[in-house]
């Protein structure tokens, strides 16, 4: 076999595992996603629990009021409590996602190295 030919059979051979190599962290990529999906909806869910509980509570104590001044701060509780809610299950939703989004990103690390030009 003559020099250019094995060279262009190791080329081909290296061309064949660079892309098996690809389709390997595509699919452990791939992987990744349904459990942080499910973090992800499991938060919306609890979230949407609290706030629904929250809201109903809100309602059974603003219908026992007896006077304007009771109304209003039995509105102002709720809206305060309804807040730092929002702001604490935003931000750990937020996380979430962030932390999907490294896992995602991570099989793709090694990308830059094995596609960087070598001197030949």
């Amino acid at each position: 076999m003559s020099n250019a030919n094995q060279s262009q059979s190791n080329q081909n051979l290296a061309h064949q595992q660079n892309g098996k190599e690809q389709t390997d962290t595509g699919t452990g990529s791939s992987n990744t996603f349904p459990g942080g999906f499910q973090a992800i909806a499991t938060a919306y869910g609890d979230y949407t629990k609290k706030s629904f509980e929250d809201t109903k509570l809100f309602v059974e104590k603003l219908s026992g009021v007896k006077s304007l001044h009771e109304a209003i701060e039995v509105q102002t509780e709720f809206t305060k409590t309804a807040y730092e809610t929002f702001v604490t299950e935003s931000q750990k939703i937020g996380a979430l996602y962030a932390d999907l989004a490294k896992q995602s990103y991570k099989p793709f690390g090694g990308f830059d190295a094995m596609m960087a030009p070598t001197n030949r």
